[in-house]
């Protein structure tokens, strides 16, 4: 990922402005001039932030030295030592909650990520994120969810096209809406349909769904479907050399046991950003 972009700084502008405004009022208590600090992991988990904290804490202070001890994906265990400070004190002290901030909230995202990955490794099943995001924290969310061990579904509206209920709904038929996709749309787009049964998964692939997005569909169900959709994609796309990608949606991330079905390629969640939790760092003087 490269993160030395106008985007990626702006939004780190952003941040800082947030928290510091015009000014720290905080930095008359200070006496000290050098200190150094060091972060400290309350709990286990998997890192992420490096290169955004380091493009923060530049911003900040291009004098302050720092010193990861862990890369981003990589497992820490509660009490270690995670990086090291060594700056001026009112530096350190403006950065302390916006830098704590957003590597708790990234690393609560990779290490929720980890575990539902962990579930599938035994499978073909890639696990997936969604565009259920934080506005203006996507880009950081979704690269969370790949430190974890995830893949990025679309980016947004721009790089793929969804056709979901409301589409299906407020148009006039799928076979329709495909043709019109593709005569509008960049050929080299990526067409996916949700589906909501399976016959209307069915209907999706004689329109020629690139991938069809089974959601909220019973795992029994599924288990007996899979193989028949397979067989209905392979000889409608057999002319023109492509394969059907399936995708499951719409699953409690505490029963995705249920859902290791053999024919699945991807499942979708975005319990990775609603349900995690923030993994707790501290930050102490030394």
């Amino acid at each position: 990922m490269h993160w030395n972009t106008p985007y990626i700084s702006k939004k780190i502008d952003e941040w800082i402005d947030e928290d510091i405004g015009k000014g720290d009022l905080t930095k008359y208590a200070i006496t000290k001039d050098k200190v150094k600090a060091k972060w400290i992991a309350k709990e286990d988990g998997i890192f992420c932030g490096v290169e955004i904290l380091k493009l923060l804490f530049e911003k900040i202070d291009k004098e302050i030295e720092y010193n990861f001890l862990i890369t981003d994906g990589e497992k820490f265990s509660k009490n270690q030592i995670i990086l090291e400070l060594n700056g001026k004190a009112i530096s350190l002290l403006s950065l302390e909650r916006t830098a704590l901030n957003i590597a708790m909230h990234l690393s609560g995202v990779a290490s929720f990520t980890y575990k539902i990955v962990e579930k599938l490794k035994n499978t073909d099943i890639k696990l997936a994120d969604t565009r259920k995001t934080t506005p203006g924290l996507r880009i950081f969310e979704k690269y969370a969810f790949k430190c974890g061990g995830g893949i990025n579904h679309r980016m947004g509206l721009y790089d793929a096209a969804m056709i979901k209920e409301n589409h299906i709904a407020w148009s006039d038929n799928l076979i329709n809406t495909v043709k019109r996709l593709r005569e509008n749309i960049p050929f080299t787009s990526h067409i996916i349909i949700e589906a909501e049964t399976i016959e209307q998964a069915k209907e999706a692939i004689i329109a020629g769904a690139d991938s069809i997005l089974l959601d909220e569909i019973n795992p029994d169900l599924l288990r007996k479907s899979i193989k028949e959709l397979r067989m209905t994609s392979k000889e409608l796309y057999k002319k023109n050399n492509k394969q059907l990608i399936i995708e499951v949606s719409g699953i409690n991330h505490l029963e995705i046991d249920k859902y290791l079905i053999e024919g699945i390629d991807f499942i979708s969640t975005s319990s990775s950003v609603t349900k995690s939790k923030w993994i707790d760092f501290s930050m102490r003087y030394i």
